[in-house]
């Protein structure tokens, strides 16, 4: 990765610009062209810098406000066969894993889910449970959304940069 290619990628963190040539556009403001944009980007997929291009939808203004954190307490295997199973399923939208709290908090894996309604999201938790063995969960359901994206940069260095 190059500086160009930093400057690319704090380009792209607003999105893309919703014009009809966007990546000419992003090209102009790098002075390349949109033709060495998209060969970059290309190269940062291959690379694995980029794992995703996608569009971001406001779930809330489409209803979508059912919102989840479960957290999971499964026996610690250490081959992350759980963690696996759980963010295979096509509702849960990030799965991870942290250390427990032995005595004080024994989950482990936590998944996010997203839904129209509450009972939506409780029926899609129930029916992955039943699926998998995994009885012992609890359904954190979110209040108020405070920050959707993070206010970070690439730097020269690579880094991220508030």
């Amino acid at each position: 990765m190059d500086p160009l290619d930093r400057r690319l990628l704090g380009e792209l963190e607003g999105g893309l610009p919703f014009v009809p040539e966007p990546f000419d556009d992003i090209g102009n403001r790098l002075g390349i062209s949109g033709e060495e944009v998209i060969e970059r980007l290309r190269r940062l997929l291959t690379e694995g810098v980029i794992r995703k291009f996608k569009a971001r939808i406001n779930q809330r203004l489409i209803g979508i406000s059912a919102n989840a954190l479960v957290a999971w307490k499964v026996p610690d295997t250490g081959d992350g066969d759980a963690g696996s199973l759980l963010a295979s399923y096509p509702g849960v939208t990030h799965c991870y894993e942290r250390t427990r709290v032995p005595g004080k908090w024994e989950y482990s894996l936590y998944t996010v889910h997203h839904g129209y309604t509450r009972e939506e999201v409780l029926d899609e938790v129930r029916g992955i449970s039943e699926k998998t063995g995994i009885r012992d969960y609890i359904v954190l359901f979110s209040i108020k959304e405070f920050k959707r994206v993070p206010n970070v940069r690439i730097g020269e260095n690579g880094r991220g940069t508030p």
